[in-house]
């Protein structure tokens, strides 16, 4: 009988394949080198190929794709209960392949070249932006050492940091201004490189009829559009909006038992980035919305008068995130006062 299933435990060289029938039949077990893999799955009749969703998984489900497969990525932590016995790869592969046919598995949307591309895009930049802020931190960490503060917020070390060089009465060793100056000009790189980045994501966002519908939302600008576009894909994927509110980790932690709802704090699952910026984002809304005497009767206003900051602007987050899938599942364009209209 014919494979009709296979699970895959993907590594960097050495991959296990686990392969049954339409019976559940375990009909292959095999170890693939790299270059073995394409050739193998080159000449297996189009079947269901389940792989976690981990590192270069989205190239392999393109690749497979190509020749024919129907390939889906899960969440590792949701296919780990399939594991009958110690973890190796052939324990693996076998969990693999049995989770990925469960009619109430939840898959992980595959991205395309395109898509991987503006997020490693997004991912240098966030590096960017951690290794600026660590060394902004440093460089203040240091002039307080030798008794000079500056206050917090990086535009205060790039204005303050040449004139204390320049100063001769704070008494600074020639090698501590050495190193400052070295320090100061490490930190000017990382700006740069920063901005370039985003020049080259707002270049994208510009040339993307999606995202730039996306940040037409208050609260989603070029840098968050194009990253949800391109973390999202084909919306469709989700049921409806709230799937991908839970998906962003955006929904409520439950902890419920005999009846009784106890709802907690947000799950926070999902791409912790994209949930920052959402929430960045709507932290900018609100501190706009208090200022102005149109939002006063508005939705946003009422969670406002009722809940602190914090939830006001998850709350924000989660609606956004709820108008995000729908306009790029239904192919809408965003109208601030749709709810009021209907």
């Amino acid at each position: 009988m014919k494979i009709t299933t296979v699970g895959i435990d993907l590594a960097k060289n050495v991959f296990q394949v686990h392969g049954v029938n339409e019976r559940g039949k375990t009909m292959l077990k095999k170890q693939l080198k790299r270059e073995q893999m394409m050739l193998f799955f080159t000449n297996l009749p189009p079947c269901l190929i389940g792989m976690e969703a981990c590192g270069s998984a989205h190239y392999w489900a393109n690749q497979l794709q190509r020749v024919g497969h129907i390939v889906k990525l899960m969440p590792p932590q949701f296919v780990k209960p399939y594991v009958k016995t110690n973890k190796n790869d052939a324990a693996d592969a076998e969990a693999i392949c049995e989770a990925v046919t469960r009619p109430t598995m939840r898959f992980v949307p595959i991205k395309s070249r395109e898509q991987l591309a503006v997020l490693a895009l997004h991912r240098a930049r966030q590096g960017f932006v951690k290794a600026r802020t660590a060394q902004a931190n440093q460089i203040r960490g240091l002039l307080a050492e030798q008794g000079i503060i500056i206050p917090k917020g990086i535009v205060h070390i790039s204005l303050r940091l040449p004139k204390i060089l320049e100063e001769s009465e704070n008494d600074l060793p020639g090698t501590f201004r050495q190193l400052l100056n070295r320090l100061g000009e490490h930190l000017k790189e990382l700006d740069r490189h920063t901005k370039e980045l985003e020049v080259q994501i707002q270049r994208w966002h510009r040339e993307n009829t999606a995202s730039k519908k996306l940040a037409q939302i208050p609260g989603i600008g070029p840098i968050t559009a194009s990253a949800l576009v391109a973390s999202v894909g084909n919306a469709t994927n989700f049921e409806n909006s709230r799937q991908l509110a839970a998906w962003l980790g955006l929904v409520p932690r439950q902890h419920s038992s005999g009846g009784k709802q106890t709802l907690l704090g947000i799950s926070k699952r999902g791409d912790s980035y994209l949930r920052t910026l959402l929430i960045h984002g709507a932290r900018a809304v609100l501190r706009v919305a208090e200022r102005k005497a149109e939002h006063a009767g508005s939705w946003l206003a009422g969670i406002m008068r009722r809940r602190n900051q914090n939830v006001a602007a998850v709350a924000l987050a989660n609606k956004n995130a709820r108008i995000v899938w729908a306009l790029l599942a239904h192919d809408r364009v965003f109208e601030p006062n749709y709810g009021a209209t209907a």
